[in-house]
């Protein structure tokens, strides 16, 4: 898959499983913990190298690599660290059932990750969800949400995102239609037609005819058709403006397209914004957990 390249973290050239193993239990090992050896040599390994490491720290020592991680570090620097020691569809399948499962439900993430994954990325993960938990994706999305905004999600997760001519009900359903049942490609000359027939970008339509969670979803769907790599661009520049960061949907986003596009992400983030991502993660976090972040961003574009 070409998009792979696209990412700032890279599988290492030199891997040795084993020698990684033992300068993160060096790192662990005695009084004080070497955080800067574990989060430098994290982000300099792809994720499947780490599960490698993982393994082979389990041999070594007979130990769990990440219950040891836990054990040393905390906080936000903890969870950006698990993140990227846990496969990416498991990451994913965790995060959404956390987000179904949790004190209300946390929408944001479940438009997040289904408006933005592959169909074969979703797939996926919701094999992996019934297998972890028994339960059935589709039926656990259903039962802790409502409306329009309901009926989308699921045609998402049908993995009806994809050109075809399906209908789906009436014509007050004709964005949830139309955005849930077709291809990318197909959604941009759709944009692009309503835009000449209209004189209104799809957006500004959305923002003037729907609300709440449904107008998120919608507008999520329209962007990651348009790019996705914009869609996380933007979505990482308002985890971090104003007052207090959404510390979770920045780690969330950084843990899952570090491999991905985050050249993309970050070229896209200097175009739409006045700064660089760098320099905004660089403003607006501290110590180990901005160093880890800073490695995964992966340079400056000032």
């Amino acid at each position: 898959m070409l998009q792979a390249s696209r990412g700032t973290v890279k599988p290492s050239a030199n891997f040795n499983a084993s020698a990684d193993a033992e300068v993160l239990y060096k790192a662990m090992k005695g009084l004080g913990t070497d955080e800067d050896a574990i989060l430098e040599l994290l982000t300099a390994r792809s994720n499947a190298q780490r599960q490698e490491i993982k393994a082979a720290y389990k041999t070594l020592f007979g130990k769990d690599l990440v219950d040891d991680l836990k054990g040393e570090l905390g906080g936000k620097f903890e969870t950006l660290i698990v993140g990227l020691m846990t496969p990416p569809i498991i990451y994913d399948m965790t995060s959404l059932y956390n987000a179904i499962k949790g004190a209300g439900t946390d929408e944001k993430v479940l438009v997040e990750i289904l408006a933005s994954r592959t169909p074969d990325e979703v797939k996926r993960i919701s094999a992996a969800y019934r297998q972890e938990y028994d339960d059935d994706l589709e039926e656990d999305i259903c039962g802790d949400t409502s409306g329009h905004f309901k009926r989308l999600l699921v045609i998402l997760l049908q993995i009806l995102f994809k050109a075809g001519e399906e209908k789906f009900g009436t014509d007050e359903q004709a964005f949830v239609t139309i955005l849930g049942n077709r291809s990318a490609e197909h959604l941009r000359k759709v944009f692009d037609a309503y835009m000449k027939m209209t004189g209104y970008e799809m957006e500004e339509t959305i923002n003037r005819e729907t609300s709440g969670s449904l107008k998120d979803l919608l507008l999520a769907v329209v962007k990651c058709a348009r790019s996705v790599p914009a869609y996380f661009a933007e979505t990482l520049y308002y985890a971090m403006k104003g007052a207090g960061t959404d510390d979770n949907t920045l780690i969330r986003v950084m843990v899952t397209r570090s491999e991905v596009d985050m050249m993309d992400i970050r070229a896209a983030f200097r175009k739409m914004f006045a700064c660089s991502l760098f320099s905004m993660i660089k403003g607006d976090t501290g110590g180990d957990f901005r160093k880890t972040l800073l490695l995964l961003c992966g340079g400056d574009d000032a």
